[in-house]
């Protein structure tokens, strides 16, 4: 199967989980599967910007970006957090390449547009091109892609990596999209964890404001890669990382799956 696996939050942050994720992911590669990593690092990059003087801000989850918290992003996502997973992934024994979504043209990004603020150097994917992820995969290593891609202008813009993570899926013709979060899954008004979720639901979800921050961007990518033939979708607690393999064998009582 191809699976595409989004780690995000506290997954790249803390050294033993990460070695947790590599571990399960070389367990899936050693199953046969054929799997792309999409990261995060968004805690870094804050970090990083706070260390400049530079105050985060923040539009229904994605980050206002001008054009030095551009700059700093593509040092932080494409350079330190990219090359932590890669490093991760090396202890595990198996090949993973490093790439940003610029690298070889894989992932084109135009300004994200729209009723509200501008919000600077955002981007969302306008074209994918998979021939590079297969490439690796036909050598036997793994893609790690970090969320920036350049546009026509020339200009690299800082893309939602969960929105990254959709559209690798989608190029790929993924059988799974599996996010690995800090969140227990998406819950209801009463804030008990939604098991099942059907994408039509989504959009009441979005409008009644249930689901807010960065899990709007996360639902509006799990609908978008149901939309266009990614096999399944789920949302994934990092902490429990390791019932990843039993995903296509059974229904998992953790997170929430996203139906299409």
């Amino acid at each position: 199967m191809k699976v595409v696996v989004k780690i995000g939050g506290s997954a790249v942050q803390e050294p033993t989980l990460l070695a947790r994720c590599a571990r399960t992911i070389a367990d899936l590669v050693s199953d046969g599967h054929r799997v792309a990593i999409v990261h995060g690092g968004g805690a870094a990059l804050t970090r990083t910007l706070e260390l400049l003087g530079k105050k985060s801000e923040f539009v229904n989850g994605l980050r206002v970006t001008d054009a030095e918290t551009r700059d700093v992003a593509v040092m932080v996502l494409a350079g330190q957090v990219n090359k932590q997973v890669v490093a991760a992934l090396a202890a595990t024994g198996v090949q993973a390449i490093g790439l940003s979504g610029g690298d070889g043209l894989a992932f084109r990004a135009r300004k994200k547009n729209g009723a509200g603020p501008d919000l600077g150097f955002v981007g969302e994917i306008s074209n994918a091109d998979s021939r590079w992820i297969e490439a690796i995969w036909q050598n036997s290593g793994i893609p790690v892609l970090s969320s920036v891609a350049l546009g026509g202008d020339g200009q690299y813009y800082n893309v939602n990596a969960d929105q990254m993570a959709a559209a690798c899926a989608i190029a790929c013709q993924a059988n799974a999209l599996i996010f690995l979060t800090d969140v227990a899954g998406v819950r209801n008004a009463e804030g008990a964890v939604m098991r099942w979720l059907n994408s039509s639901d989504i959009p009441a979800l979005l409008a009644s404001a249930v689901v807010n921050g960065g899990m709007m961007p996360k639902l509006e990518a799990c609908r978008q890669a149901l939309s266009r033939g990614v096999g399944r979708v789920r949302i994934l607690p990092a902490s429990e990382v390791e019932s990843v393999a039993q995903f296509f064998m059974t229904r998992l009582e953790s997170g929430t799956e996203v139906m299409a």
